[in-house]
């Protein structure tokens, strides 16, 4: 790679010139304000130098000029070392990489697997918001991870058991007569996060009624008629009772449903569903394991804990004394199970923030009881999501449905796009499938450029913006390159004759800048791997698009003074549209062909 060559040539530099061994050289990307690829700051190696900044800067400066066939020339501000590179280097790389499909792609990590557990919805509610970011986020890990080279695992472990469940039962068993998604035309998952909503009205009411009488609002809450009879349900369910199973199974399937027809929309997928009531038995076998080894030990009324306090941590119970099972116990079951079925040495779980202490006591208890995966277990946090109007709140209904999310967003697309007014000759179903891709981008590309481990605010308006970084812009830019690419005589198969495009040709500066750019994708798509960060894709994406529309406005291409020339920059608008697309792929998001 050219930094590796070029660092080792400073090092041969610092050698030569004043006899000192150096090791961990650092190059930075030039500052926009001054002229350079790369620099060097020389400040730390002034006293192997003994001589001041600028002349320890020009005596490298002057040795790589001399033997280092890359640097063409360099300037010196103050310490700081600005190195050219030569423009043959970017022009080799273009008609080596032009129309390369997989560009950006590595092998690294070949031979090793990787598991992303992501989405884990409730069965009690349908998608909203805070599930939208999570499993955008997962797919786009999977996908970024998988360019890594690695044996990617997609799972989705679903929340289809636990007191929550049970909520939403027995609201539609007292206040639901008999309603189905068939008989009132509305989506099974949101017919069942209707009644959860139900259950928490009615529960409050029966709260008030308490405390009016004169108990205290923590004993109400557990004495509520309503709060018992779904805790008995829970036992029940465990118990395996005939008529609670036929409903949970009953209302479950219409949940099932709804989340399907979301993920279509959301174009997310998985390898594997798990469901954690097909995994909490065998957590609760793990318990009395753990129980035997000593890992847990059990309190007088019988729940079983682990003391985590050598470790920073608190006690965790990971049974409750009525013998059911915890978010942890089945965490543990799933755990072994998923090793088992794939084998994978790093499982990534993608779950907010919120849940950092329950991820580090699962590590710890994994670790303890001797697991060989647990020191693959990687929680992946990332920020909650925030509505102008504040904080959203499942079960008393202030969330933002992520279906009426995705209808909003591309009526919004539809809107801007007819405001263009460019879609002539465009048919019905293709007009359709443009407001999708534009919508949905829009959404996608809103949420996945922010930094996962920033809580963020989200606003409809702002990510349908055809200007600025957002989606839209990014696919309108890709679009403008295939209508360059349709407008030459070339098409766009890249069939470029790379034969004409000589090493020794002389790039204008914002060509150049752009070639700089695309050289560095590979590096970004590496970088996005270890740092399992989307947005270092989205923000690379954004600054590409924003570059060649500098490129675009300033080096003409079909009207380029030579035909070598406007053969080049045919091959930049190849390599540049490809790696748009590449890039937004990582991002589980689509390109349109025109706007």
């Amino acid at each position: 790679m050219l930094e590796q060559e070029l660092t080792k040539h400073i090092s041969q530099a610092i050698s030569t010139i004043f006899g000192a061994e150096v090791n961990g050289i650092k190059l930075e990307s030039t500052s926009e304000d001054f002229e350079g690829d790369y620099t060097f700051v020389v400040f730390p190696y002034l006293k192997q130098s003994k001589k001041s900044p600028e002349q320890t800067a020009e005596a490298i400066g002057n040795y790589l000029m001399e033997n280092c066939k890359l640097i063409t020339c360099f300037n010196v501000v103050k310490g700081f070392l600005n190195l050219i590179i030569s423009d043959s280097l970017y022009v080799d790389f273009l008609s080596q990489n032009f129309s390369n499909k997989t560009f950006g792609q590595n092998t690294h990590g070949k031979g090793h697997k990787v598991m992303v557990e992501y989405s884990s919805p409730n069965t009690n509610k349908p998608l909203h918001l805070g599930h939208v970011r999570n499993n955008l986020l997962g797919y786009s890990l999977a996908q970024i991870i998988k360019a890594n080279g690695y044996e990617v695992t997609k799972v989705n472990l679903v929340n289809d058991r636990g007191i929550h469940i049970c909520k939403s039962m027995l609201a539609w068993q007292l206040f639901g007569n008999g309603e189905t998604p068939e008989t009132n035309g509305i989506k099974g998952d949101k017919l069942v996060g209707k009644y959860y909503v139900e259950f928490d009205k009615a529960y409050k009411l029966e709260i008030e009624k308490l405390v009016a009488e004169g108990i205290s609002e923590a004993d109400a809450e557990k004495q509520a008629p309503l709060m018992k009879s779904a805790q008995e349900m829970l036992r029940h369910w465990e118990a395996g009772d005939a008529e609670v199973m036929r409903v949970w199974g009953m209302m479950n399937d219409w949940v099932y449903a709804g989340f399907a027809e979301s993920y279509r929309r959301l174009g997310v997928d998985f390898d594997k569903y798990y469901y954690e009531s097909k995994t909490y038995l065998l957590g609760k076998q793990y318990v009395q394991e753990g129980l035997a080894q000593g890992v847990f030990y059990q309190k007088d009324d019988s729940s079983v804990w682990i003391d985590l306090r050598e470790y920073g941590l608190d006690e965790k119970i990971v049974q409750r004394s009525d013998g059911t099972s915890v978010y942890i116990t089945q965490d543990i079951g799933t755990a072994d199970m998923k090793y088992d079925d794939f084998g994978c040495e790093k499982s990534i779980y993608v779950v907010a923030n919120e849940q950092d202490y329950h991820f580090k006591v699962l590590k710890l208890i994994l670790q303890k009881m001797g697991k060989p995966y647990a020191d693959g277990v990687f929680h992946f946090n990332y920020g909650m999501v925030d509505l102008p109007s504040g904080k959203m709140k499942s079960r008393e209904g202030t969330v933002v449905d992520a279906d009426d999310l995705m209808d909003e967003i591309i009526a919004e697309a539809k809107a801007k796009t007819a405001e263009l007014g460019k879609t002539d000759g465009l048919e019905e179903v293709e007009l359709q499938k443009l407001y999708n891709i534009l919508g949905m981008g829009a959404l996608k590309y809103y949420i996945l450029k922010v930094d996962p481990q920033k809580r963020m605010l989200f606003n409809p308006a702002e990510s349908i913006d055809l200007h600025g970084n957002t989606g839209p812009f990014i696919q309108y830019v890709y679009a403008r390159i295939q209508s360059v690419l349709r407008a030459s005589s070339l098409a766009s198969t890249g069939e470029v004759p790379i034969a004409i495009m000589r090493s020794e040709a002389t790039l204008q500066a914002t060509e150049k800048e752009l070639l700089v750019h695309l050289y560095n994708f590979p590096k970004t798509v590496d970088e996005a791997g270890k740092q399992f960060s989307p947005a270092l894709v989205a923000n690379y994406a954004y600054e590409l698009a924003r570059k060649f529309n500098r490129f675009y406005q300033e080096c003409p291409i079909l009207k380029a003074p030579e035909k070598e020339v406007m053969e080049r920059r045919l091959a930049i608008c190849h390599l540049t549209g490809n790696s748009i697309k590449i890039a937004l792929d990582l991002l589980g998001i689509n390109v349109p062909d025109r706007m």
